[in-house]
């Protein structure tokens, strides 16, 4: 079963963002509290939201997928960003995965988005197969760049206003 997240599901939510993580061997980059969650997730301007699938027999949370909409200058349209999908391993293979991404598929179409798009791991073989049995087109072509911390503040300094955006 898939099923919109509630605050109730905060500590699960959290707990499958640090088992991804340390799947992804980066558990440290994983400083996400449950009160940010909260307020990401559920506050008076969310900037996520999450779908639970549950197991159909226990009703235990199995996995999750946090999106966002994005903004496509090329076709004047939302999209959608999925950030984290996750199946906890004991749950793998029994299809939670592709009806956490059917979910979000039809979102996306319900709301008009024209794109449905994320990153993945180069290295992450059995995901990368999974992906590409749904017909995900992986464009091998784009490099995700990232600035933070020093970098960022760094360039944050040279601005010429200060600017109050966002």
């Amino acid at each position: 079963m898939i099923r919109d997240a509630t605050q109730d599901d905060i500590p699960e939510i959290r707990a499958m963002i640090r088992e991804l993580a340390a799947y992804e061997r980066a558990v440290e980059q994983a400083r996400a509290t449950e009160e940010q969650l909260r307020e990401a997730l559920f506050g008076e301007r969310p900037a996520a939201h999450v779908v639970i699938a549950e197991d159909d027999g226990s009703g235990e949370v199995v996995g999750f997928a946090l999106w966002f909409p994005r903004f496509s200058t090329w076709t004047g349209t939302r999209g959608m960003h999925l950030e984290d999908l996750y199946v906890r391993p004991q749950a793998r293979g029994a299809g939670h995965g592709k009806a956490l991404l059917a979910t979000l598929a039809a979102i996306c179409t319900r709301s008009g988005y024209e794109r449905f798009e994320w990153w993945v791991l180069g290295w992450n073989r059995p995901t990368i197969d999974f992906y590409k049995s749904l017909g995900v087109e992986l464009l091998e072509e784009w490099k995700v760049c990232r600035l933070s911390g020093g970098p960022l503040e760094e360039l944050a300094a040279q601005a010429p206003v200060a600017t109050e955006s966002g």
